[in-house]
């Protein structure tokens, strides 16, 4: 069997340094890694709409802002396969046929789908389109055959649901589709990076977000403004680790070799935090020291963005392209559905 990956990213924003560590950075080793066969991005702009219906061009400008992160990043177009969702109008006629395997009450416990319709905040109007986003993503994976699927923890519920839907397809139709397995990120802390104010989840929609484009000045002062210990008052006073967002970037982005170049007192992160926790360590020099981190990460490919922004036709030929491909994919797995549930009446 084919070794198939499945992944992307909702175009509702510029791409920020949770989704890098949290999967853009996985995705080019992977795709370096020639342990696949396949390998497909999808913007899912059909998916984003679900709860951005009534701003559309929200939805349309973010989709060129992605695909330039994903080249910065180091994605390769002769490697990967990158496409728009709503091209595809395949994956809408599976979501409809899959829909008749899923129960309301089974869609109501997943676990997902409940923290996202809390986080916006839906209460009882739900959309449709949202509330069956389980449904949708299965279609996405099972169109292109995906064995693996790249996520964060908090989507393994997404990840069961569309295995669910897999065993229902097969055992009641015929032996069609392919389970997919998850593939978690190796570092438990790049898995959802906090935002700089130190919530929970970095979010566009609650601007602590340090985005990838972001122009170094603005960085700096994210960074210099981020959340850590607020009992850290004084530069003698011990300081704690934990909830200390300036610590989990570093965990997140520092390398022992940067010492050298930007901390030569130190000759590694323990010791760093070592310091920090007697006492004696003061927040700026720690930030000072994030900052020359992160932009040794993000210089490169801010500078790829700034050349692939010089021709970003370019950049649309090269979704136009990948979307044809998976469009014609996804085709051959719908008439394998189809021909399985005897509804190829012409074949």
């Amino acid at each position: 069997m084919k070794k198939i990956i499945l992944t992307g990213d909702r175009p509702t924003g510029k791409l920020h340094a949770g989704h890098y560590v949290g999967s853009l950075k996985r995705r080019v080793e992977l795709q370096n890694s020639g342990e696949y066969d396949d390998i497909y991005i999808m913007i899912a702009d059909a998916q984003a709409l679900t709860d951005n219906a009534d701003n559309p061009e929200k939805v349309r400008k973010n989709i060129s802002e992605v695909a330039l992160d994903y080249l910065s990043c180091g994605l390769n177009p002769e490697k990967v396969n990158l496409f728009i969702q709503s091209y595809v109008s395949e994956l809408t006629e599976l979501t409809f046929y899959y829909s008749n395997l899923v129960t309301v009450s089974r869609l109501k416990r997943n676990p997902t789908v409940k923290s996202e319709i809390s986080l916006r905040g839906f209460n009882s109007s739900i959309p449709v389109g949202f509330f069956t986003y389980p449904i949708s993503q299965a279609a996405d994976i099972t169109a292109f055959k995906a064995t693996t699927v790249p996520v964060g923890e908090d989507q393994l519920p997404m990840i069961e649901q569309a295995r669910e839907i897999v065993r229902s397809f097969n055992t009641t139709y015929d032996e069609v589709l392919v389970e997919p397995k998850a593939l978690l990120p190796d570092n438990e802390i790049c898995s959802r990076l906090p935002g700089t104010d130190g919530k929970a989840k970095m979010s566009k929609s609650l601007g602590n977000c340090i985005y990838l484009s972001d122009e170094p000045d603005d960085i700096r002062k994210k960074i210099m403004s981020m959340f850590t210990d607020p009992e850290h008052i004084r530069i003698e006073d011990p300081g704690k680790l934990e909830g200390n967002t300036v610590f989990t970037y570093l965990d997140a982005f520092c390398k022992d070799e940067l010492f050298a170049e930007y901390l030569p007192e130190y000759s590694c992160l323990q010791e760093l935090k070592d310091h920090y926790t007697r006492g004696g360590l003061g927040d700026v020099k720690v930030k000072k020291f994030l900052y020359s981190v992160l932009m040794e990460e993000l210089s490169p490919i801010q500078a790829r963005r700034k050349e692939w922004e010089k021709d970003v036709p370019a950049v649309m030929e090269i979704l136009r392209e990948g979307s044809k491909k998976a469009k014609e994919v996804a085709a051959e797995t719908l008439q394998e559905v189809k021909q399985a549930m005897k509804i190829d009446y012409f074949a």
